[in-house]
Order: structure tokens, then sequence, then C-alpha cells
């Protein structure tokens, strides 16, 4: 299990939640495998494989998560054999149910302006976490990043004369990302007269910090991101995520084509952006309006 994290975390590039999904998948499956008789990896077989997914299934296992088992399993299986643990490759055979892939929740333009308008009230009083607070939510929403790489980002990582982010995406690839002008005005201020405040002799060049000056973390991120929501007048109640979603499906009923939002938000293929396409009716309307002779 130790070597296999070492392999998961440095040939596959996986970022520490998924290594953890993945060890305790792979826990969870040897367990499995060891009370049907199995002494050793190699004992893992097709029928042990389906066996464990079946299990999951009739005890009320999301159809998801039993398909990121099933991918758990076969990224396991295809390694024991790679490193000589076993000769033969059971998982290539095996089939998991296709995850759905619900719509995600959006805000709507006007939401947004709110949330955005509200973070920036909080800020013109001057509180040091409250400067913070908005240059967050104007980069998640106006770079549509992962709230895990907001929280990796580091001074050195921002170009603000090209008004452009260096954010490191998962499997530990790296793209630039462009913010617009109010993004650029929350981020000066917190530099200018929130960091500043923050700031202790020990703490890192974490672009955004805590209280006690060292790297904001996601919860931090989330609770803000939902008490601000909160009090937006018929928002969702959506998190962090939430508004990578918005800004996907804002940029394209603004007219940006699916080629350039997969590049802003980092997916590495085509395929999961247009989830988006399915989203935005507002995009549906303008193309219908413009191209139907009937509309």
């Amino acid at each position: 299990m130790q070597d296999f994290g070492r392999y998961l975390s440095a040939e596959r590039g996986c970022s520490p939640h998924t290594q953890r999904a993945y060890l305790g998948d792979i826990r969870s499956l040897l367990a499995h495998a060891a009370r049907s008789g199995a002494s050793q990896p190699a004992d893992l077989d097709l029928a042990r494989l389906r066996s464990w997914l079946a299990g999951m299934a009739v005890g009320g296992q999301a159809r998801g998560s039993i398909a990121r088992r099933a991918a758990s399993a076969r990224t396991f299986t295809a390694w024991l054999v790679r490193t000589g643990r076993a000769t033969r490759d059971p998982g290539a055979r095996l089939r998991s149910p296709r995850a759905g892939r619900p719509l995600p929740g959006v805000l709507r333009a006007k939401h947004a302006r709110e949330l955005l308008s509200l973070a920036g009230s909080l800020a013109h009083e001057g509180n040091p976490v409250g400067l913070r607070d908005a240059a967050m939510l104007e980069l998640l929403y106006g770079c549509g990043i992962r709230v895990g790489e907001l929280c990796g980002l580091d001074l050195g990582d921002v170009d603000h004369e090209r008004r452009t982010v260096r954010v490191m995406g998962k499997g530990s690839r790296e793209r630039v990302v462009p913010f617009g002008v109010p993004a650029a005005g929350a981020l000066a201020a917190w530099l200018r007269a929130g960091r500043p405040a923050l700031v202790l002799p020990d703490s890192p060049p974490a672009l955004f910090l805590g209280r006690r000056g060292r790297r904001v973390n996601q919860r931090q991120v989330r609770q803000v991101v939902h008490e601000l929501l909160a009090a937006v007048d018929g928002a969702p109640p959506l998190g962090p995520h939430g508004l990578r979603h918005s800004a996907a499906t804002h940029l394209l009923d603004g007219g940006a084509d699916l080629r350039s939002v997969q590049e802003l938000l980092g997916h590495a293929t085509l395929a999961t952006t247009q989830i988006y396409t399915h989203v935005s009716v507002e995009r549906l309307r303008a193309s219908y309006r413009q191209a139907h002779p009937r509309a």
C-alpha cells in the first residue's frame, strides 16, 4: 500500500485527496479479497473484483461511487502487473456502471453580481479579512479556478501587469488564467492593506492568508462562500465549485467558444466541458434567435 501510494503521488501526480480516496478503495478491496480466501495480491481475479462491486451495489452505493472504486481497482491491478506483483491484470476486463452526470448548480448573473457587490462592501470597511474574502471571490468567479487551486496560489503566481494567474491543476498540470479589472482591484487592495495586517514572520509566501498568518485552507474558503451566498436573496446554496460552474456557464452565455472555456477551466478533455452546453439555456436561446428563420 505504501508503494502504491508513492506511485499515485510521484508518477500519477494525484492530489492528496485523490490518493486518500484510491488508497481507501484498495484497502476495502483487499479486505474483501482476504475474506474470500485470497492471501496475496496475485490472487485477485475478475470474480473477486466483480463481487466487491456487487456488494456495494446491493448496499445502496451510488453509481458514481461504484464507478470511482472500479477505476481505483483498475489502476491498482495494472500497477501490480507493472511492478511484477502479479502476472495478469483482471482489472482490464472489469466494467462498471456509467457514472451519472448531474447538471451542476449555477448562479444567475444577477446573483453573481449581488454576491460580489456584497463582498466588496465588506472590503470597503477596511477589515483585512473582508479585503481577502473579496479578492478570493473575485478570483473564484472571475477565473473559474478550483478552490484547491486558489488555496495553492503564491505571491509569485500573479502577474499584475498582464492580469493573469498561474495555477497548478489536477494531475500537476499548470495553466495560466486571465482575470478582469474588478479582480485586479480587489487583489491590489488585499495586498496593499489586507495581507500586511495578517502576515507573520514565519508566514508562507501564500497569496491568501488566514487570521493566524497561515495559508488559507479549503474549509475556510467554503465557509466564506456559503455565508455570503446565504445573504443573497434567491441565490442557491452553492460552494466554491458552484462559482466555477457559474463562471463557465456565464462565459458560454456571453459567446465564448467551448474550447476556450476548456482551456480556462483546465479540463483534460472537451467532454468534461460539454456539460455546460446543457446548462446554458440562455446561449441556446441566443443561437436560436440568431439562426432560426421563425425565431
